[in-house]
C-alpha cells in the first residue's frame, strides 16, 4: 500500500476514532474486552480500506465494517464461556455536590442495550448517532421501512427492560 494511502487511512481514522469506541461500548463490558474490539475494528478498517471506493462517505464505510466487525466477534463470543461482567469501573474524585443521577441513566441505558440482539444494538446505535433512516437503512442493508419499524420495536422493547 502506498504512502498516500496510507496517510489518508491514520487521518481518516483519527478523525472518526469515536465511531469505533462508541460501538465498542455497546458491544463490550469491560476496558480490555473494549480495547481487543477496537483493535480488531481498527485492522479491518485497515484491511478493507483498499476497496473503499468513496462512494459513501468515510463515516458512513466505517460504521459499516466497524459493526459487522463487532457483530462477527459478538457472535463468537456467544458460542466461548461468558466471563464475570466488570459492571463499568468508574473513577470519580468524590464531590459534596456531586449527583451521578444522569451517568446512572446514562448506565442504566447502555445495560438495556446490552440486553438487545446484535443488529438491534447496531440498529440504537446508529438512531443514537442522529443517523436518519435512509442512512440507518443503507449502513445495516435492510429498507428504509424495515429500519424504521425495528426501531418501534426496539423502543417498546428497551421501555419495558428499563420500566419492568
Amino acid at each position: 500500500m502506498d504512502k498516500e494511502l496510507e496517510h489518508q487511512f491514520v487521518k481518516n481514522l483519527e478523525k472518526h476514532q469515536n465511531i469505533a469506541h462508541k460501538i465498542c461500548r455497546i458491544y463490550t463490558n469491560d476496558q480490555e474486552s473494549h480495547n481487543d474490539l477496537f483493535q480488531e475494528i481498527t485492522i479491518q478498517l485497515w484491511k478493507a480500506y483498499p476497496k473503499f471506493r468513496g462512494d459513501s462517505k468515510f463515516s458512513t464505510w466505517m460504521y459499516r465494517v466497524a459493526l459487522n466487525t463487532a457483530i462477527t466477534l459478538y457472535r463468537k463470543k456467544k458460542r466461548s464461556v461468558k466471563t464475570q461482567d466488570y459492571d463499568n469501573v468508574h473513577f470519580k474524585i468524590k464531590a459534596e455536590e456531586y449527583n451521578d443521577e444522569a451517568e446512572q441513566h446514562l448506565k442504566l441505558m447502555y445495560d438495556a442495550i446490552r440486553q438487545l440482539n446484535d443488529i438491534d444494538k447496531a440498529l440504537v446505535f446508529l438512531y443514537l448517532e442522529d443517523k436518519n433512516y435512509a442512512e440507518i437503512s443503507d449502513t445495516l442493508g435492510i429498507t428504509e421501512v424495515n429500519a424504521r419499524v425495528k426501531m418501534n420495536r426496539v423502543k417498546t422493547k428497551l421501555k419495558s427492560i428499563i420500566n419492568p
